[in-house]
């Protein structure tokens, strides 16, 4: 049977059927994957095709994974010189970032503008938190919209608190697979939260005496909207 992959934790991976049910699945033996030299052969948003392994306890093994339309990486935890598969067969990325509290760098943005471009993957650039902008942020903001509309770039402004943009991204993630990435504290988890209430992802503050956020989300994790599509929530990614 063919399944996506909706979360990796190690060596269980949590996999779902046309149907909408749910298993634990595994690798076991050795699989053929053809040209992969990640540090993970098996990424959420895999296409996998699986035997059952206990029926009883409704546990699969994986025995082939589908060619993916894409994917992106990063650099391995484990070893710098090897990467990292965050996720595959997306759409579209969804960059957050902020101008306050944390303020997100436009290095940090370029760099992951230029990692989704060599993945073939379009990327949106939303800038959250606009509820506590003050005049400077908000012409900030302006000069980085023009700066990134002008390349081909969508730009968005939300806020979780007065309810800007939400709607909008709404309909921008509507029947599409998206990545959601972004650096620690940036609002990320409080974003899907108020899209999806009944997720629930744990949110943290910004630590007061760096200023930097508290990582959330430990592992890469696919998430059904309830209005159509898919997101993928990813670990926040240190500036």
């Amino acid at each position: 049977m063919k399944l996506t992959v909706y979360k990796s934790t190690g060596s269980w991976y949590i996999v779902r059927d046309d149907t909408g049910k749910i298993f634990n699945a595994r690798i076991k033996g050795k699989l053929k994957i053809g040209g992969i030299t990640s540090t993970n052969p098996i990424a959420v948003g895999d296409i996998v095709e699986a035997e059952m392994e206990n029926e009883l306890e409704g546990t699969l093994t994986i025995s082939a994974i589908e060619q993916r339309k894409n994917y992106i990486t990063r650099t391995s935890p484990q070893n710098k010189h090897q990467h990292h598969i965050i996720a595959s067969n997306l759409d579209q990325s969804l960059l957050f970032a902020t101008l306050k509290d944390p303020k997100t760098s436009n290095g940090f943005i370029d760099r992951f503008l230029i990692t989704s471009e060599a993945y073939h993957l379009p990327s949106i650039i939303v800038f959250n938190k606009t509820d506590i902008y003050g005049d400077k942020e908000n012409d900030r903001f302006e000069e980085l919209k023009e700066l990134y509309e002008k390349i081909g770039y969508k730009v968005v402004r939300t806020s979780t608190i007065s309810g800007e943009g939400i709607d909008e991204i709404k309909e921008l993630l509507k029947d599409k697979v998206t990545l959601f990435s972004g650096h620690s504290g940036v609002g990320k988890s409080s974003f899907v939260n108020t899209i999806f209430p009944e997720l629930g992802l744990k949110t943290q503050v910004v630590s007061d005496w760096s200023g930097k956020g508290l990582h959330t989300t430990t592992f890469a994790e696919m998430y059904d909207l309830p209005f159509g599509g898919k997101i993928i929530d990813t670990p926040g990614i240190r500036e």
